[in-house]
């Protein structure tokens, strides 16, 4: 006879409370489970009396005789139902999973190309579709997404065992302490919003009003919700939980598109005049045309703070990008983990301190404070509009990025031997958190790559004329060079597992070394206590990591902070694509703008994915 209902624990586990206690429920299940596995020839399993005394082998087999009568989850058990109906059951399960992914997929896909087809004919067509109609179509969305979350968070998660697991791999900390970083920060840009348009109220439309409310409510619910909710693994309702889910990436993606749109039709507008002088086949009509649509109507505003709030909110906007993605990503978390069940025992409590590393932070700050620095000076002289201050900018900006992507290729080339080394575990089964990194990761480098190729291509068709065409050639090829390497580092480092304290390295009978030398008369009188009697090992004890850990980590440090200015500089305003003429002067200026403004953000986005993963990486460690 075997045990039967492997899949039910929790029955089990209930029914054995009914005749034994807590405590002693545990050692017949235990003992059970010996009893009735195959050994060998030379006889049967026996429990020993220290584990249990006071059952018979007739006992477990009425107790495994009254679990096989329970139902768990609605289902009958095995040899009541026997294989061919337990079969089907398990196959209806998956089909209405398969039902539910499959819907919740249509939804997202008719929701995005909807959203894409209103936003590209009101960037396009300033006519029949406006940007109110746009704004209309997001109020929408972002009304029946925050209906939806309220109900998961009011009913759904409130219902007994919606929620039996949790991923703890699912929304780290620092994750959603970023989500709310973001979050704060798209709100400060909602009322900005709010106050810019509420002095033109009197010649524009009141949803551009509208919609920052809405966003401003929508961005304050959603972020408490995934703060809350985002380990879940809902086990019941799960068509509509899939469906709310899916619903909530897209409007987070529609939310996106509209941001970007706006955020790169200003920022194609503000250096092209001074540098684009319609030397190229395309002439001004196309200048003409992003200038009407980006540019406000002649509606003046009622009051005189329009102007900075204005430029605040467009500060603004590369907060309110990033959250949106952010919170995309911990959707889609959550959509994967719907019906999920998983053992809690595989994760683990993951530590960080400062001190464990110095040359990585030190060296990153430099990286970091040097390119705030180039940063500062070259949106100061390119904003001056002269040819010869822009020139020297452009090669300023450049040689700043030359230098910072040599470092980080080369540390991340280290990274990559010591990984080879050290032979440590991969990370095994399925996990959506890791496998979505990994695709964001490979998925928003293609911009950056995109946009590296098309240079390339056009300061070759050019000629390498002038040290700025030399140096934005050598930029793009070393660019391309610094994204494979950390895009190697880093898929290598978040599949290795987690380097965790054995118990055997740090548990002791003793709890200091004055208790290792009262046990051994012999050492009483030296004051010298080899390392291996110690409770702790020496590197423990003096915070030591070994040479490979404490490299890791300080590449980690270092690639981090670089990332970030690599981030900075691009969201707030750097563009050199449009202040070096090459890219307009070989492709025209509409389709290099085209290039520009869809591989940007996702270079963007892939900088400050990378700052996430590294930090990742580096607690693994």
């Amino acid at each position: 006879m075997q045990f039967q209902h492997r899949s039910c624990p929790n029955i089990r586990l209930q029914v054995l409370q009914h005749y034994y206690s807590k405590s002693l429920c545990q050692r017949v299940y235990i003992c059970a489970m010996k009893w009735h596995t195959p050994q060998k020839a030379s006889g049967s399993y026996s429990c020993s009396s220290n584990s249990i005394n006071m059952t018979t082998k007739e006992d477990l087999e009425a107790i495994e005789n009254q679990i096989s009568t329970i139902q768990c989850h609605g289902e009958t058990a095995l040899h009541h139902t026997g294989p061919g109906l337990a079969h089907g059951k398990l196959k209806t399960v998956e089909k209405g999973r398969n039902w539910g992914w499959l819907l919740s997929g249509f939804i997202s896909l008719n929701i995005l190309l909807l959203g894409i087809a209103i936003v590209s004919g009101s960037v396009f067509n300033q006519i029949q579709i406006s940007s109110s109609h746009l704004l209309i179509f997001l109020i929408l969305l972002v009304i029946v997404t925050t209906v939806w979350m309220v109900y998961y968070k009011v009913h759904t998660s409130r219902v007994y065992r919606a929620v039996l697991y949790k991923d703890s791999h699912a929304g780290p900390v620092w994750l959603r302490a970023g989500l709310v970083l973001f979050g704060i920060c798209s709100v400060i840009m909602d009322i900005f919003k709010i106050i810019y348009y509420a002095g033109r109220m009197h010649c524009d439309s009141p949803v551009k009003i509208a919609f920052p409310v809405v966003q401003a409510l929508f961005v304050i619910v959603q972020t408490y919700v995934l703060w809350v909710h985002a380990k879940d693994c809902v086990q019941i309702q799960q068509i509509i939980t899939r469906c709310g889910l899916m619903l909530t990436l897209s409007t987070n993606l529609m939310v996106w598109m509209m941001a970007v749109t706006e955020e790169s039709l200003h920022q194609t507008v503000a250096p092209m005049d001074p540098s684009y002088n319609g030397s190229s086949n395309s002439g001004p009509s196309g200048n003409v045309t992003i200038q009407g649509r980006a540019e406000d109507s002649e509606c003046k505003c009622s009051h005189n703070l329009c102007d900075v709030f204005k430029k605040g909110f467009y500060y603004l906007y590369p907060f309110n990008i990033e959250y949106s993605l952010f919170a995309s990503a911990l959707a889609y978390v959550m959509w994967k983990n719907v019906g999920r069940q998983m053992d809690e025992h595989h994760s683990h409590k993951l530590r960080f301190s400062p001190w464990d590393v110095l040359v990585g932070p030190v060296a990153g700050l430099i990286v970091l404070v040097a390119g705030l620095a180039t940063f500062v000076v070259y949106e100061v002289d390119v904003a001056k509009e002269d040819p010869k201050k822009t020139e020297r900018a452009l090669t300023m900006h450049y040689i700043m990025n030359i230098v910072a992507i040599i470092l980080m290729s080369i540390t991340c080339l280290i990274g990559c031997v010591i990984f080879r080394m050290d032979k440590r575990e991969q990370v095994s089964g399925k996990n959506p958190t890791r496998s979505l990194d990994v695709g964001l990761l490979v998925g928003a480098s293609l911009g950056q790559f995109l946009i590296c190729y098309f240079i390339i291509v056009a300061v070759l068709a050019s000629g390498v004329m002038g040290n700025t065409n030399g140096l934005n050639l050598a930029c793009a090829v070393l660019t391309v060079i610094q994204l494979c390497l950390q895009n190697a580092f880093l898929i290598k480092g978040l599949h290795r597992e987690p380097f965790i304290e054995t118990e055997t390295e740090t548990s002791t009978m003793f709890a200091n070394v004055m208790a290792v030398r009262e046990r051994d008369p012999e050492r009483r009188s030296s004051s010298i206590v080899p390392s291996h009697t110690l409770p702790i090992p020496l590197g423990i004890l003096q915070g030591r990591l070994s040479w490979k850990r404490r490299v890791i980590k300080e590449i980690c440090a270092f690639l981090l902070l670089c990332n970030v200015i690599l981030w900075i500089m691009p969201a707030f305003g750097a563009r050199p694509q449009f202040d070096n003429t090459v890219g307009s002067d070989v492709y025209e200026f509409q389709t290099w703008a085209v290039v520009v403004n869809i591989g940007m953000p996702f270079g963007i986005f892939y900088r400050l994915h990378s700052v996430a993963s590294l930090f990742e990486v580096c607690l693994t460690s």
